[in-house]
């Protein structure tokens, strides 16, 4: 299928909004989305104030991408004025789980009701995040089925409350006698503790419904062209669009070029496999900015061969055969020579060897 039947697109949408807050970078696991979602805050960072990247993946990678140590609290990554990341996990952290307190029952509220623990640690971190003025933010976030529950959480928290609810209703001040009997005060009852969830429940709603404004949130889709990528980046553009979340932007990585000095038979019946699944995404979201990147020889990591790999963010990745240039030609017949020559030696050593048999 011919180039030019499909605009190529770039991330440049992304940075001209200036209305974004939020930015999710989401797809199936081991597509590069902590790669292409660090570059992304690099770029923001070129045009925004204040830019924070969020890893919410358990297998935190962003340290590796710019090869920097973060916690969860916003750290300035080296060589940047504006630009901070952090790494937080989906679940109770540790210093929640104390047995004592209203901790305490909120732990055993968590191990209760399913889901409902990541649920309270996200409204916890955007309640932090809140509290910062950052521009812009972007999430670096874990595989699809983490980001889809991720988005399901005001529902999980409203699951919760219910529950509790019905509890309460169901056991009248039973809670209450026993808080007392075991010497805790008012701020451990059940009204304290629905008063927690009611809060954190409270600042979920609120920016889930920033969340659903697409002057606000965009979610870029990272996928490699492979049948499985294909079919998990159609599921997560099913559910964004069933939670009415913004998605415009789809990066497809790992791509194999036809470059001028492929001779390889495994990378060439590569290219035709990436090819057609190429195809199949061009077909299925033509109304989307679609952009490829290159498969690289080595990994990106660091902020200058993040900074390096940007490039390819702003304009098309052009294969050596798009060229065509003078020096191209020559370096191809200087490899074809090479090849040539280190083939010869070969022959050469394989007729001695059987000369000697």
């Amino acid at each position: 299928m011919e180039d030019q039947e499909f605009p190529e697109g770039s991330v440049k949408n992304i940075l001209e909004q200036d209305s974004l807050k939020w930015v999710f970078v989401g797809g199936k696991g081991g597509v590069g989305k902590t790669t292409c979602s660090s570059i992304l805050s690099i770029l923001l960072a070129e045009v925004r104030p204040s830019v924070l990247i969020i890893s919410t993946d358990p297998a935190h990678n962003l340290g590796d991408a710019f090869q920097q140590r973060f916690t969860k609290t916003p750290t300035l990554v080296n060589g940047f004025s504006n630009l901070y990341a952090m790494e937080v996990d989906p679940a109770v952290e540790e210093d929640m789980g104390s047995s004592d307190g209203m901790d305490g029952l909120i732990s055993e509220l968590a191990n209760a009701i399913p889901g409902i623990d990541e649920a309270m640690s996200f409204a916890e971190m955007l309640k932090l995040v809140q509290t910062m003025d950052y521009s812009v933010i972007v999430f670096d976030t874990a595989p699809t089925g983490h980001t889809l529950r991720l988005l399901q959480f005001p529902s999980t928290l409203e699951k919760g409350l219910n529950k509790m609810m019905s509890l309460k209703n169901k056991f009248g001040g039973l809670m209450s006698q026993m808080t007392r009997m075991f010497g805790m005060n008012d701020d451990f009852g059940e009204d304290a503790l629905l008063g927690r969830l009611e809060g954190m429940k409270d600042v979920i709603e609120r920016v889930n419904k920033q969340f659903k404004d697409p002057d606000l949130t965009t979610f870029v889709c990272v996928c490699i062209p492979e049948f499985l990528s294909l079919y998990e980046t159609e599921r997560l553009v099913q559910e964004l669009t069933k939670f009415e979340i913004d998605t415009h932007n789809i990066i497809i990585n790992q791509v194999l070029f036809d470059e001028e000095d492929v001779e390889s038979k495994l990378l060439r019946a590569r290219m035709r496999m990436q090819q057609k699944y190429l195809d199949q995404f061009y077909m299925l979201y033509d109304d989307f900015n679609i952009t490829k990147l290159p498969l690289l020889p080595q990994e990106v990591t660091g902020v200058e061969a993040l900074k390096s790999f940007s490039q390819h963010f702003m304009t098309p990745y052009q294969p050596l055969t798009s060229r065509g240039s003078v020096e191209e030609l020559e370096r191809r017949i200087s490899n074809l020579k090479k090849t040539l020559e280190e083939a010869e030696e070969e022959l050469e050593r394989v007729r001695k060897g059987k000369q000697k048999a």
